[in-house]
């Protein structure tokens, strides 16, 4: 019994921390101007047929019925909180076009947040990299700002590896300000 009290109480230790840190994150999302970056909801598989093409998402690693779960339950967590969201931009890829659909509902392609995971896209990293920079440090409008895309480009932008369909939100000059996973 007494080890039973103490996993209890663990759980509700963490469980504290989590939604904490969500109501932190929450707050900051409130007051506007962050970047929220957004790796694709869940599409089993690792990088991308050999006939991948870009414009036929049937060639494509696509969302699962879980990952287009995921991906409402993304824009439930947005719109439950009352969060605005004033721009929402996607790589070209399929699975990050549908789960920028299914969470937001519209949404641009922007190259910048392309995949350069597999080799025949790897030489395209440090342009892609360069052209998202360019943006972020361009921007004049205020407001959050959404991009949905890929490990890689998570993990090239910020030295962070994020999950399926985790957010990641930083302020303007890039940095973290803490992740969601659980929404």
């Amino acid at each position: 019994m007494l080890l039973k009290n103490f996993l209890l109480i663990i759980l509700i230790f963490f469980y504290s921390l989590s939604s904490n840190g969500n109501s932190n994150i929450i707050k900051e999302l409130k007051n506007d101007n962050k970047l929220i970056f957004i790796r694709h909801a869940l599409a089993p598989g690792n990088g991308d047929p050999e006939n991948f093409d870009i414009f036929d998402c049937s060639t494509q690693r696509n969302l699962n019925s879980v990952g287009r779960e995921q991906s409402i339950e993304l824009g439930k967590f947005f719109d439950t909180n009352n969060i605005s969201i004033d721009l929402v931009l996607s790589s070209e890829w399929c699975r990050c076009q549908e789960t920028a659909k299914l969470a937001f509902n519209k949404f641009d392609t922007f190259s910048g947040l392309n995949s350069f995971y597999d080799p025949k896209f790897y030489k395209n990293k440090d342009r892609q990299l360069d052209e998202l920079k360019n943006f972020i440090h361009n921007l004049e409008e205020d407001g959050n700002i959404v991009f949905v895309t890929h490990y890689v480009v998570i993990a090239s932008m910020l030295g962070i590896g994020v999950s399926s369909g985790e957010i990641l939100v930083t302020d303007r000059d890039l940095n973290v300000i803490g992740t969601i996973e659980d929404y």
